[in-house]
């Protein structure tokens, strides 16, 4: 199963602003056999326990098998993107590694325990996350949760901040090697405007926190539903960027957890 979200350019009749200069993917679909290759592009490498809320998701389904990341946010929950849960029949959730091949430890996860969002539509990659529920899992210095936004009428748009994404995707547009060790970036959230100058406003709505890539450090391939934090706070999930390549300096989206804080709250009472 793929889901290779590339808007359909038909819409004659629509604005210009309204669609993109440049099509959107996701991570996950970035090569024709989703695998787990590779890491952030131009990042650097993560230390033991350094990333403890990071988990690597192995997703299966009768179509085959992909790799994405995720958060976890309390001691049975885990949060990713919509487009990772999307057709899959289980999921195998490796904990508290470093190094990939090493989890601490892994839980598998049937899909009747993922709540993917009731109004997730992949063609305009419109509310692109999901909750997992897991069996409890107990906290240490390697494994543990991240704040999530508060519960407010209002989100922030955290222009200018600069915010950690982690993961375990593509370390280039052409790389092919295995990582061994989780990778970080720093990247900076841009204007939902300058956004939309790329990607369209059909797109690039509230819903969606966008960062800067021009340095060509970026997420890739394989860190799909990932997290983006700030000061110790799950502000974003990977969820797309550029066609053109993960080092193309063109901006990459994450879901805006702020705009889902009362959905996580409905579906998981956290």
């Amino acid at each position: 199963m793929k889901v290779l979200v590339v808007l359909v350019l038909a819409l004659a009749s629509a604005s210009a602003g309204l669609l993109p200069k440049v099509a959107p993917l996701h991570p996950r679909d970035r090569i024709s056999t989703p695998s787990i290759t590779g890491r952030i592009t131009n990042g650097k490498d993560a230390v033991a326990d350094q990333f403890p809320y990071q988990v690597g998701l192995a997703f299966s389904s009768s179509a085959g098998s992909w790799w994405c990341g995720g958060s976890i946010i309390d001691s049975n929950w885990v949060l990713t993107a919509a487009h990772c849960t999307d057709g899959a029949a289980s999921v195998t959730i490796n904990y508290g590694a470093t190094v990939r091949t090493s989890p601490k430890f892994t839980q598998t996860v049937a899909s009747s325990d993922f709540i993917q969002h009731e109004s997730y539509l992949a063609l305009t990659i419109r509310n692109d996350i999901s909750l997992i529920k897991t069996p409890t899992i107990s906290f240490s210095a390697a494994v543990n949760k991240i704040a999530l936004p508060a519960v407010s009428a209002t989100y922030s748009t955290y222009l200018g901040k600069t915010a950690v994404a982690s993961g375990w995707g593509l370390t280039s547009d052409s790389a092919t090697a295995v990582a061994k060790d989780l990778q970080y970036v720093e990247l900076t959230v841009i204007a939902k405007s300058v956004c939309q100058d790329t990607y369209g406003s059909l797109i690039v709505t509230d819903r969606v926190i966008c960062v800067d890539t021009s340095s060509k450090a970026s997420t890739c391939q394989g860190d799909s539903g990932g997290p983006l934090a700030l000061d110790g706070t799950l502000i974003g999930a990977t969820s797309f960027g550029s066609a053109s390549g993960c080092e193309a300096g063109l901006p990459a989206a994450f879901t805006n957890v702020s705009y889902f804080r009362n959905w996580i709250l409905t579906n998981a009472g956290i």
